[in-house]
């Protein structure tokens, strides 16, 4: 298990205005901790002011300085917008450019929260950062480990999986343990003004859930036309953008008759979308990039994992080799929809090993 920290010791707590961090941060106050609470700004408040669910713009902003008011801590708020456009929301759109499915909630923990906000807190002079994720830092006989929260319905260690060794060090999950209800409860009996605010739902920066007018935006031009293909390049239809799709996608083919059909995979250099039955969609080896590894290193000759593919899946017997910040995870079973630039994480029980991005075959 984890070791409590200390009454008195400066811990910087991610305030997102929610009644998670909300909820970390009164907990830390009652432990005795010098909290300082930080919020970042990371894209435009105009955007989100007054809408519900939402995080780290507009109302979410004020009701995190409202929760630092009633706890009586000092409250921050950082303008992390020009690095959160560049690192999340342009990486974002330019993966689905490419034909990827993106998760940015992987590559904002990785980027401003977990290696900006943590620098911030050592400057402040914290000896940790506590977040609301819904994960457990647990210390073991190396080192700390990061495994699953103890509520598998709440998990979040599945966007956390690039947090380095020494990250987790100084990171804090104080609700690792709870469940969402234990969670409100808290928050209730703190008496917190967000006790009762709604989950945020949607992608942060995608207020309307439509990922495809977000990128025409930004991306002038990338829904082009197209076409529909089978695999042996027979066209059957035509599309309006390769962005408006993702592999294992069923509905809004544009393509009526005959047997089911799915998408198999994205040409967006020759603006094809590639569809097939769904015996097609099987693959029993997933190609991964950039990888990050918290766990003992398998070597070349492969370790026995399970491995997610996607963040609500059920794990999958698997064996996991690395060759550098390359590998692959060979599955027992075939997977179905399996699409590049989603994050392939690994499991040794509990434990996170560690993953890599989906790559294309």
């Amino acid at each position: 298990m984890e070791a409590a920290l200390a009454p008195g010791v400066r811990v910087v707590v991610a305030m997102s205005g929610g009644v998670d961090s909300s909820t970390v941060a009164a907990l830390l106050v009652e432990r005795g901790c010098d909290v300082v609470g930080v919020t970042l700004q990371l894209y435009d408040h105009g955007q989100a002011t007054g809408r519900k669910g939402a995080c780290c713009a507009g109302q979410d902003i004020r009701d995190a300085a409202c929760v630092a008011g009633a706890l009586g801590i000092p409250h921050y708020v950082l303008d992390y917008e020009k690095r959160f456009r560049a690192e999340v929301i342009d990486d974002f759109a330019d993966a689905y450019v490419a034909g990827e499915t993106p998760v940015p909630c992987v590559r904002c923990n990785e980027t401003v929260k977990f290696r900006d906000l943590l620098a911030v807190a050592r400057d402040l002079g914290a000896g940790a950062l506590a977040t609301g994720h819904y994960a457990r830092r647990i210390d073991g006989p190396e080192g700390p480990e990061l495994h699953r929260a103890a509520d598998a319905s709440r998990d979040q260690s599945y966007f956390l999986y690039r947090t380095t060794r020494e990250q987790l060090a100084f990171l804090r999950f104080p609700l690792g343990e709870l469940s969402k209800d234990e969670t409100r409860a808290l928050a209730d009996r703190f008496a917190l003004p967000v006790a009762q605010k709604p989950d945020s739902q949607d992608i942060c920066f995608v207020p309307s859930g439509r990922y495809d007018e977000l990128i025409e935006r930004l991306r002038p031009g990338a829904a082009e036309p197209g076409d529909v293909v089978d695999e042996s390049g027979h066209v059957l239809g035509q599309h309006d953008g390769v962005i408006h799709f993702t592999v294992g996608q069923r509905k809004g083919l544009g393509v009526a008759g005959g047997e089911p059909l799915y998408v198999l995979r994205l040409d967006p250099d020759r603006r094809r979308v590639i569809v097939g039955p769904r015996d097609r969609l099987g693959t029993t080896r997933v190609p991964l990039r950039r990888i990050s590894w918290l766990g003992p290193h398998p070597g070349r000759s492969g370790v026995r994992v399970a491995v997610k593919l996607r963040s609500a899946q059920l794990p999958l017997d698997a064996t996991l080799s690395l060759d550098g910040e390359r590998g692959a995870a060979v599955l027992d079973e075939p997977a179905f929809g399996v699409a590049p630039g989603q994050a392939c994480v690994a499991y040794d029980g509990d434990r996170v090993l560690g993953g890599g991005w989906i790559a294309r075959a």
